[in-house]
Order: C-alpha cells, then sequence, then structure tokens
C-alpha cells in the first residue's frame, strides 16, 4: 500500500535535504547498507538507520522488493477501469481488500477508479472481475485493459 493510500489526507512532509538523499539513495538500490549510505549522504549509520526508521514509520516511504509476477507465475496482469454509483471511497476500500488487487486509484475522467490486478491466468481474471468486482455494491461497469507486455517500471523519480 502507497504512503498516501495508508495516509490519506496527509499533508507534504517537509523533508531536508539529507532525508530526501537517503530517499534517493535508497530509490537507486533498496539494498545499500546504511553505513554506504551514511557515507553517501555524510551521516553516521546509525544516524541513518534512524532517519530510515522515522520515514517509513510516518508513511513517507516503503522499502519493499518489487518483483516481476511473470517468473512468479502470475501470467495475467490488467488495469481495470470502474465506474461507480454512489461513495467511489466505500468502492475503493473493497477493491483494497481483494488479494489479487495491488494498486487502487480515485480518478477523475471516465473511471471513477483504476485498479491494478494481478491473477495467475485468464480464468482466474474472469473469475475475480465476475464473481469480486462487479459483486461489489457501487460497481456500475468495469473496463479491462490486459497488459500484454511490461516495457517500463520504475520507482526512482526522486524527490522535491
Amino acid at each position: 500500500m502507497s504512503p498516501s493510500a495508508r495516509h490519506p489526507g496527509a499533508k507534504p512532509v517537509q523533508l531536508d535535504d539529507v532525508s530526501k538523499a537517503i530517499i534517493e539513495q535508497l530509490q537507486g538500490d533498496g539494498r545499500r547498507s546504511y553505513a554506504e549510505i551514511g557515507k553517501a549522504v555524510g551521516l553516521s549509520e546509525a544516524a541513518v538507520r534512524q532517519r530510515v526508521q522515522k520515514l517509513t514509520d510516518s508513511g513517507v516511504m516503503q522499502v519493499v522488493a518489487v518483483t516481476d509476477p511473470m517468473q512468479l507465475g502470475f501470467y495475467r496482469q490488467a488495469m481495470i477501469g470502474v465506474r461507480v454509483t454512489g461513495d467511489t471511497t466505500g468502492v475503493a476500500e473493497q477493491l483494497g481488500r481483494i488479494p489479487a488487487v495491488d494498486y487502487v486509484v480515485l480518478t477523475a475522467g471516465s473511471f471513477d477508479i483504476l485498479a491494478e490486478v494481478v491473477c495467475e491466468n485468464d480464468d482466474d481474471l474472469i473469475e475475480l472481475l465476475n464473481k469480486q468486482i462487479r459483486a461489489i455494491e457501487g460497481v456500475q461497469s468495469t473496463e479491462t485493459f490486459v497488459y500484454l507486455r511490461l516495457h517500463k517500471q520504475f520507482y526512482n523519480w526522486g524527490t522535491r
């Protein structure tokens, strides 16, 4: 779950240049040691560890392993556009509880919600759509965009 999803309505945290540099170091390599980061940003290993803990506890960032779903046996990924009648946040919360859904965002435009899903195969995608997503009260319609190939996925956009 993204930091903003964990902290809806949270105001952006003001980060100093050192915290921003720590984040950028981890975006480059999430396995980088605190000692290496400390050398790069001018802090001790302990000070980096403390700052990383504060950044993760506050929801500013999370350090995770990003996998290739296909290599783990999940051969069908898709983005599902959802049109909703009524409260979009309630539908988004229910979508977020479905294990196959890895990303939910409220949008403006032709869809009220976009939900990314990861499934083992097309049969699992059909079942997910029919038995779980379309069964949620308030879901008016869905449109599925099946991923043919993941062309780019990076998480190193940096800080401001």
